[in-house]
């Protein structure tokens, strides 16, 4: 059978996922997008009955498709399916997120002020003398990319709080900073 058939039972296309991890493996970015395609859904609505929280489920999936993606050539058939070695991979994501969850300490509303932070975000940038290289490059970032990495920094926040505060998916945010960071090394290189 291969991966168009169609199944009898159901007449839903029939996805060999063991064949698509081993494209995957072998750096086919199509082999990625069927599984996000066939089983996106699905590992979403994993997430949210463990995370309960959205942007948390949305992140854990993501996070599991990257390792998915990375880790392919470990998958052994013999050991189990295809579609099991998917999900446990976003089952210790689900896991890993709801451990760092209970670590981090709620901050109260009154104590956010994103004002003062992007004044002191901005009084930090001001303060890098107009020809520094450092100030060259954190100028050829977007002002988000930028802001991210000024408030990790220099304010010393983390993914989450940078995410509360610019109201953005810590997934984006750790996008951001991760992205910009690799700019700033080039740039300074």
């Amino acid at each position: 059978m291969t991966e168009c058939d169609r199944r009898e039972d159901t007449g839903q296309p029939f996805m060999d996922h063991a064949a698509l991890l081993k494209s995957c493996a072998g750096g086919d970015r199509l082999a990625l997008q069927k599984l996000m395609d066939a089983e996106g859904g699905r590992m979403l609505g994993v997430a949210r009955r463990m995370l309960r929280r959205d942007d948390l489920a949305q992140d854990a999936v993501q996070e599991a498709l990257v390792l998915v993606w990375r880790k392919a050539h470990q998958f052994d058939a013999q050991r189990g399916s295809a579609k099991g070695w998917i999900y446990t991979i976003l089952r210790n994501r689900c896991l890993t997120l709801l451990r760092s969850e209970d670590r981090e300490v709620a901050t109260s509303p009154e104590r956010l002020s994103a004002s003062e932070d992007a004044q002191v975000i901005d009084t930090a940038f001001d303060r890098l003398a107009d020809t520094t290289d450092l100030r060259r490059c954190l100028e050829g970032l977007d002002v988000q990319t930028r802001r991210a990495i000024l408030s990790s920094y220099v304010l010393g926040h983390s993914h989450g709080e940078i995410a509360g505060r610019m109201e953005a998916p810590l997934g984006s945010v750790k996008s951001w900073v991760r992205r910009g960071l690799l700019k700033l090394r080039e740039c300074l290189s």
